[in-house]
């Protein structure tokens, strides 16, 4: 039987790796009651190693969100060889769709060469690698500007989304479950990629391996199916098996030569 502190020792590394569950999945997955988890955070958040927060906890010291420019140099050659093949799946005359983040951005930069296409995107990082693409016709998503992410959100970026349509949607995340979805750290971020989600023929999502299955935010976005995982082909079968368990369509990037 666990004790006590070899729990506390597993929660904690739960948090500082891959996210805390919630208090009812950590109860189920040590087969002992919410109550009792409730107090392993407790001592967890007196000894100086969680911040409790609803309904879980994060571990103490952790930025919650990095910056765009953090993310930007992290899991490089991964995120360009995602954004090679999304950039593959785009054709001449199509209206697509580009989230906000790293990866995606990747995927701006490689689509700066296409003709005839109208990109649309509440991310500045896009804006600024097409701004002076010749053949490509940009709209901006207005809205509330989130600095840490460097997007758009809002009720006036979701009203616009309203009167659009696309052939393909790339979407970013902090990270990806198969059963959840999309893990963000903001509410106005979870609501404007389900909406982003709705209005696309094709549907992708942009996440390298170190995302999957990992909850390190409380923010979620449910993704109708079908839509399709893009990662790095350094994620292994039991990361992936989740997803083809639940109906999503998997595809690994190569690695870019």
């Amino acid at each position: 039987m666990t004790t006590a502190r070899t729990r506390r020792e597993e929660i904690y590394h739960l948090a500082v790796t891959t996210g805390l569950a919630s208090v009812e999945e950590l109860s189920k997955h040590f087969n002992v009651t919410s109550s009792t988890i409730r107090r392993d955070l407790a001592q967890l958040h007196a000894e100086g190693k969680l911040a409790r927060t609803y309904g879980g906890a994060l571990p103490l010291g952790a930025h919650p969100e990095p910056s765009l420019r953090q993310r930007t140099g992290e899991a490089y050659e991964q995120k360009h060889a995602i954004a090679a093949w999304a950039a593959g799946q785009v054709r001449t005359g199509e209206s697509v769709l580009l989230d906000g983040g790293s990866t995606v951005g990747a995927l701006a930069h490689a689509l700066r060469g296409s003709e005839a296409l109208t990109i649309t995107t509440p991310g500045v990082n896009t804006l600024q690698e097409l701004q002076d693409a010749p053949g490509v016709v940009v709209n901006c998503l207005g809205g509330r500007f989130r600095e840490v992410s460097q997007t758009f959100v809002g009720p006036l970026a979701e009203a616009a989304l309203e009167r659009m349509t696309f052939d393909r949607v790339f979407l970013g995340a902090d990270a990806v479950t198969a059963d959840d979805g999309l893990c963000e750290a903001d509410h106005e971020q979870t609501r404007l990629k389900e909406l982003m989600a709705r209005r696309g023929e094709a549907v992708y999502v942009l996440a390298d391996s170190s995302k999957l299955g990992k909850r390190p935010f409380h923010s979620w976005v449910r993704l109708p199916l079908p839509w399709t995982l893009v990662t790095d082909a350094g994620a292994s079968e039991e990361q992936l098996a989740p997803f083809r368990a639940a109906g999503v369509q998997v595809e690994l990037a190569p690695a870019v030569a």
